[in-house]
């Protein structure tokens, strides 16, 4: 209860300091102009009726899209913290296994032992939470719940989301799963231990080991709440994306961020009720005698009553969701990431309707391809020759957008910001951690690789860094329409690059433990001479790779308070963008736009264009204002305009109120 509350201060305290709902510079709020009462204004007379909002419904339990988005975005922030710390503990125990931890004593306590070593369960213990945490509490909820939340309503022209009900529902359910998992740390027995994966019947059986009893039911419980927040969200993103969109604003107009954004919430729609079924599945075994899993198994010499289950069978379920799960982290980044660099190439994005289709496919591939994570758990050759054609073939669609990403950058006019400089970042780990994910994805040669470090740098670099870098990307990129003000690009740059540079020596050094037939979860490799003496030291070079990588991380950090409390004021249009969300104040209040929502005439990524007094022009610009610009089918486009605005009735009156 003690934890419980303390968070939960922690966020209301939080919400005050960061949320800035509706804040203007001279620190008061934002109220809708008075409107007419008409058609036109009918959505916005009906934010003005409504009561001044109080504190809790301002900062706390609002149900305002950009409130809800920065609250996403700081616990994502915090909980990269914790599960980037747990790594850093873990790699100061593979890299220096005799070193002695004692000054960890006042944060691990008891896991430390008397002789300043870790405890070894405890070591399973922080790899199950670090990847945990990274993958869903980080990757998940906060990249695609922040940018999801902010940009959706944003960039499709809309007032917010469908249901600002189930939306704020939607991060309290998150921030609930949040607290039910940070207590599992404080447990006596510790925290779950099973890995990330929580395969049975290790975790099915709360006698295995210490970290498999209370400590593995909070962590189930945990993710079921994580999965109704996912579940919330994701109903809230695709219905604002098909019904709310402003008047001209065609699926064929949309920027690949609202794309990509609308692929993951199906993604995610479809796959996470999936392993919502394999945890209560697990939770049955281990608490109320059933045997989904659990089959002819002995502890100490005696079996257990259960008969009939297979642990495949939940490896079945966990990969159905598993590898949707990395797109659902990878799509993201990829729009965010194509928006950030035709807006920083000066070009037009290469290929939109080739991107649009890539990832679809995408998106349709990632539901056939989960058992190549199971190449060895006994699975008939030709299945898994199926497996391996259907993996193989899903890295056409991934080396279309990465083609098309370096197409856009070719011959461009390209500013270096910090945004960019991290894009250009992912499409590195997306190509490189890619290439890897071929040679995984051939049956034969995974069988070999499978459970050792070559499999941890390929998930890392295509999926961990990767998708780290598109959400550093988008906090970049949009800070200032978040908060009003400029992130230092000072700071950003160094950040950049020993982020960058960190990485790789991180991991790429693993590919070749990987080769060599490291395994990967061993508590220290000390026990023969030849991981002793041979690896000892590329294992050291790693961890100090690592720590100076961590230590990076906290130049964003601080950057991150003091733009928000010294930055310097934001521009409205400070990237000079098309998308609709620059159309808005620098600090839009709830509903956006104070006035008529704007019409879309054009596609989001008219840069450079030939004959523009400037070289971009946002969607909202109708082609009538450009004729020196115009190519012959835009010109064409110009009687049509008429019949967009005559739109602006229904459009107006189907917004959430």
């Amino acid at each position: 209860m003690l934890i419980t509350g303390v968070l939960l201060i922690s966020a209301i305290f939080l919400g005050w300091i960061f949320s800035g709902y509706g804040r203007m510079r001279d620190g008061s709020f934002a109220t809708p102009p008075d409107l007419p009462d008409s058609a036109e204004g009918g959505t916005q007379v009906a934010h003005q009726h409504h009561e001044p909002p109080s504190f809790l419904s301002r900062y706390i339990f609002s149900e305002d899209h950009k409130t809800i988005a920065r609250q996403y975005l700081i616990t994502g922030i915090l909980w990269a913290v914790v599960g980037l710390s747990m790594s850093v503990i873990f790699r100061l125990q593979l890299g220096f296994p005799t070193m002695k931890l004692g000054f960890l004593s006042p944060i691990l306590g008891k896991w430390v032992g008397e002789n300043g070593q870790l405890d070894p369960e405890f070591y399973l213990a922080l790899v199950t939470m670090h990847g945990t945490i990274m993958v869903f509490f980080v990757l998940t909820a906060g990249l695609s719940g922040t940018f999801s939340n902010f940009l959706i309503p944003l960039q499709i022209g809309a007032r917010d989301m469908a249901s600002g009900f189930l939306n704020m529902l939607s991060y309290w359910f998150f921030f609930l799963a949040s607290v039910v998992m940070f207590s599992s740390l404080f447990v006596e027995t510790g925290p779950s231990a099973g890995g990330w994966v929580m395969y049975p019947p290790l975790s099915a059986l709360p006698e295995a080991i210490p970290g498999s009893r209370l400590g593995t039911s909070l962590w189930l419980g945990s993710m079921a709440l994580f999965i109704i927040s996912q579940l919330l969200g994701g109903i809230n993103y695709i219905t604002t994306v098909i019904n709310l969109r402003t008047r001209g604003m065609s699926f064929s107009k949309l920027p690949l961020t609202i794309w990509a954004f609308f692929l993951t919430a199906i993604l995610g729609l479809i796959s996470f009720p999936v392993l919502l079924s394999a945890v209560l599945l697990l939770i049955f075994d281990r608490s109320f005698g059933t045997s989904f899993y659990l089959s002819e198994i002995y502890i100490k010499g005696e079996a257990l009553p259960n008969v009939g289950g297979s642990p495949i069978l939940f490896q079945h379920l966990f990969w159905f969701l598993g590898h949707p799960e990395v797109y659902i982290v990878l799509l993201p980044a990829l729009g965010i990431s194509s928006e950030i660099i035709a807006t920083n190439a000066r070009k037009p994005i290469f290929g939109y309707r080739a991107m649009i289709a890539s990832m679809i496919g995408i998106a349709f591939l990632s539901f056939g391809v989960w058992a190549h994570h199971m190449f060895v758990s006994g699975m008939n050759p030709f299945l898994g020759s199926i497996f391996m054609f259907l993996t193989l073939i899903i890295a056409v669609p991934s080396a279309v957008k990465a083609f098309n990403y370096i197409t856009t950058l070719w011959r461009g006019n390209i500013r270096f910001t910090p945004a960019m400089l991290f894009c250009i970042g992912f499409v590195s780990f997306f190509i490189s951690g890619g290439l890897t994910g071929i040679i995984l994805g051939n049956s034969a040669l995974d069988i070999q690789l499978h459970d050792t470090y070559f499999v941890v740098a390929h998930f890392h670099l295509v999926m961990g860094a990767a998708s780290a870098f598109g959400l550093l990307a988008g906090t970049y990129h949009w800070f200032p329409k978040m908060f009003g003000r400029m992130m230092d690009e000072r700071l950003g740059y160094v950040h950049f690059w020993l982020t960058f540079v960190g990485i790789y020596l991180v991991f790429f050094p693993m590919h070749y433990l990987g080769i060599a037939g490291f395994p990967r979860r061993y508590y220290a490799f000390t026990s023969y001479d030849f991981t002793k003496n041979v690896f000892g030291d590329m294992n050291s070079f790693i961890t100090i790779a690592a720590v100076v990588t961590f230590a990076a991380q906290w130049i964003f950090v601080y950057n991150f308070i003091n733009s928000l409390i010294r930055g310097r004021r934001a521009t409205q249009n400070p990237w000079h963008s098309n998308t609709l969300e620059w159309t808005t104040p620098i600090r839009p209040g709830h509903g956006n736009w104070p006035g008529e929502l704007p019409a879309v005439y054009r596609w989001p990524y008219d840069y450079s264009k030939p004959g523009a007094d400037e070289d971009y022009i946002p969607q909202n610009i109708p082609y009538s204002q450009t004729l020196s610009s115009n190519l012959p089918h835009e010109t064409e486009q110009i009687p049509t305009e008429t019949a967009i605005e005559a739109q602006n009735l229904n459009d107006q009156f189907k917004q959430p109120h």
